[in-house]
């Protein structure tokens, strides 16, 4: 039985900071998920090069192999990554030459690499998507995150029953306190920017 595959389009080549490392970051075709892959520098630099346009003075390795797959008349229907093992991503290029397809397996940095050269459709398996994939917070959410954990330590001090910091006694009278959980009054907040 097929896997399910979801259509992906290169976002970005970045690398990362602290480690040097880089990494080609795949966003869902219809949706704000995410799949990061850690790949080579090599590899960075053929897919990056080819997403801004810039011809290399001799061809890359990716760009023989477009050249030789067009000579033969062998085309790239898709790439897909497809598995995730021992936290190393698996790809298959899916090759078809005279109404025949083939898959042939590669690592996803060489099968990016070739389809952005050839304009083929890059897929990711919903496996690997739930495995993988990342669904970034909004800027709000992550305000809001932090300031949910810095409430929720202040709620959770042993022998005192709803007294302010420091021993302060509440300035509302207690018949006014909101019992509704925290997530629920939090969501109360009015619309707009907030206080700097």
């Amino acid at each position: 039985m097929p896997q399910a595959v979801r259509e992906m389009v290169v976002e970005s080549v970045r690398v990362h900071m602290l480690s040097s490392q880089h990494v080609v970051i795949l966003r869902e075709a219809d949706s704000e998920r995410y799949l990061p892959i850690w790949i080579g520098s090599w590899e960075a630099q053929s897919i990056a090069m080819r997403l801004q346009g810039v011809e290399a003075e001799r061809p890359l390795t990716h760009d023989l192999l477009a050249t030789v797959l067009d000579d033969l008349s062998v085309s790239v229907r898709q790439v897909v990554v497809s598995d995730l093992s021992d936290e190393t991503f698996r790809a298959r290029i899916v090759l078809v030459q005279g109404g025949s397809d083939h898959e042939i397996d590669a690592r996803p940095s060489d099968a990016i690499a070739l389809a952005v050269r050839v304009s083929a459709p890059i897929f990711a398996t919903e496996a690997v998507l739930d495995r993988a994939g990342v669904i970034p917070e909004t800027e709000q959410e992550e305000k809001l995150s932090v300031f949910r954990e810095f409430v929720n330590s202040l709620e959770g001090e042993p022998g005192r029953e709803g007294g302010a910091p420091g021993g302060a006694p509440d300035a509302a009278d207690p018949g006014d306190r909101d019992e509704r959980p925290l997530d629920d009054r939090l969501g109360d907040e009015p619309e707009g920017p907030s206080p700097a």
